[in-house]
């Protein structure tokens, strides 16, 4: 070895190796597949912690793009020291709204798919940034320390520094229906994974009529075709490496009053003659059989099933909540970990309704929950709370039910109560409902609709750049924004560093004296 060595010069002579191992603890994460199979740890930990009590729900936001993805685990760690139980949703809606090349489209699964795992890497390039960003600074902070002989500082950094917790958290990532049948929902989640997916959220929608799971003409597919889907994502798992990855099984069969096809069924009683007993269906007089018409037997009986213009089926209306209840239970059954009911009103005894039922099967079932803004949050809670009081026999009659969104109630003890009920909904649901991950969709899509739009207001108005100045900028400084200083955000410090390694004094560095940024030093 000495004599290769020798022979070919010294290749490790020029390299630092305090340098080296400092780059290393940077980029803990080497691939997307690392990422899966440590998140994925993470979230089944979480779920053994909820099943052991409910307190223990998890929660995440919706992101579309990794910046802000990456503001919100700084944020998070800032204000509450620790990112455990707190992850990232990534929503399909936002890929196809905010990420398609075709400019902003439905969620109808029309974006390109190879969207949503680039979105994925985008996310965790994002937040491995952050960890490299944030070491960084204890680095800098460690040599200060150091070169003024402050030992108790430098044990606390390089205590710190040992003890780093990083900003990498378990994404939940929407592959819509799988855009396309059970071989491309394998080829596509595998694509998801590699990028760093620990868990994928499938729904039981057709995939080529796909629709946004608070919109109408939703139409759901036989059980076995889903079944068929969540078996590929399993296999997907495997196949990468990925045990302990999570598969959540999405059910739209509440609002889904629609299929595309007859289930196959081979003996009364089996999950395709269960699919077909919710068929609305007419008995059939054989005198009055027209061209066309599709027929199957039940109990004896020849039935032709309600048959629209579109070649859908009609299901028979009021069996949306036993669609979603077997719906749940032979997905759980068949490799799914993880539930997602969506409904069309936040309402605790509702969805635990449902979840009760499935428990009488599945006695440790738990769901994802969909705390949509498509929901009017302030109007849903404030009927129900008017509803609970006229049920008691309480005085409603200063209220009218239907326009308790107006501001003109905002101070009423009935909108309070309501306020109440919204603050506590995630913990209650968690509790009663079987609730184990809270989400919000699109949030960071309102949020900066809502944050464009006032500094629009102000400066293109009367306060012009005093607009910017105090409402954003001062903002930031006085709530220690990160990215006030947003060369550093950018990663211009981690860039001097390397210049520092690769050059020593002859680095040309961006943080010398005359960086404005040092005008936020204090920030």
């Amino acid at each position: 070895m000495n004599e290769t060595i020798a022979a070919n010069g010294a290749p490790w002579g020029a390299i630092d190796a305090e340098s080296a191992a400092r780059m290393a603890v940077q980029n803990r994460f080497l691939t997307g597949l690392d990422i899966a199979r440590y998140t994925a740890r993470i979230l089944r930990e979480d779920m053994d912690a909820y099943d052991r009590d409910p307190a223990n729900y998890t929660q995440s936001l919706g992101t579309w793009h990794g910046f802000i993805a990456q503001q919100k685990m700084i944020s998070i760690k800032k204000h509450f020291g620790s990112t455990k139980r707190r992850y990232l949703y990534l929503s399909g809606w936002m890929v196809a709204a905010l990420r398609s090349e075709f400019g902003p489209l439905p969620d109808q699964s029309m974006h390109e798919k190879t969207s949503v795992p680039a979105l994925i890497e985008e996310l965790y390039t994002f937040l491995k940034q952050a960890d490299a960003r944030e070491l960084g600074g204890l680095f800098r902070e460690l040599d200060a320390a150091k070169e003024a002989g402050d030992a108790v500082n430098t044990h606390r950094l390089l205590k710190a520094i040992d003890e780093h917790e990083t900003h990498v958290v378990p994404i939940i990532a929407d592959i819509d229906a799988g855009f396309g049948n059970a071989e491309a929902t394998y080829l596509l989640a595998k694509k998801m994974i590699e990028a760093g997916a620990c868990a994928l959220q499938i729904e039981n929608q057709v995939s080529d009529e796909k629709q946004c799971g608070h919109q109408d003409g939703k139409v759901t597919v036989p059980h076995e075709d889903f079944l068929q889907k969540i078996r590929a994502i399993r296999y997907a798992f495997l196949e990468l490496g990925v045990p302990d990855g999570i598969i959540v099984a999405r059910t739209d069969s509440l609002g889904a009053g629609l299929t595309k096809q007859i289930a196959y069924s081979t003996e009364p009683g089996d999950i395709g003659d269960q699919y077909n007993n919710f068929l609305d269906c007419d008995e059939v007089d054989p005198a009055s059989i027209t061209n066309g018409q599709v027929f199957i037997s039940r109990d004896g009986k020849l039935l032709a099933p309600k048959r629209l213009p579109s070649n859908l089926y009609q299901f028979r209306s009021g069996t949306g909540e036993d669609r979603c209840v077997l719906d749940c239970i032979t997905a759980l059954q068949n490799g799914a970990d993880l539930l997602w009911i969506e409904t069309e009103k936040p309402h605790v005894e509702q969805i635990a309704g449902m979840v009760d039922r499935v428990r009488e099967v599945v006695p440790n079932a738990k769901l994802v929950y969909n705390n949509s803004p498509s929901f009017n949050w302030t109007l849903n809670f404030r009927q129900q709370v008017y509803d609970a009081w006229a049920e008691a026999g309480k005085d409603v009659s200063a209220f009218d039910r239907a326009k308790l969104m107006s501001v003109d109630y905002d101070g009423t003890e009935l909108a309070a109560e309501a306020d109440e009920k919204i603050r506590t909904f995630q913990a209650d649901a968690a509790k009663r409902a079987g609730i184990f991950h809270h989400l919000i969709t699109l949030p960071t899509y309102h949020t900066a609709a809502l944050s464009t739009d006032n500094l629009a207001r102000e400066y293109f108005g009367e306060q012009a750049m005093l607009g910017y100045v105090k409402n954003v900028q001062r903002e930031e400084i006085r709530q220690g924004i990160a990215c006030v200083k947003h060369q550093n955000m950018a990663g211009s410090d981690i860039g001097d560093d390397h210049k520092e390694y690769f050059a020593g004094e002859a680095a040309l560095k961006a943080g010398g004296e005359d960086n404005t940024m040092n005008q936020f030093a204090a920030a």
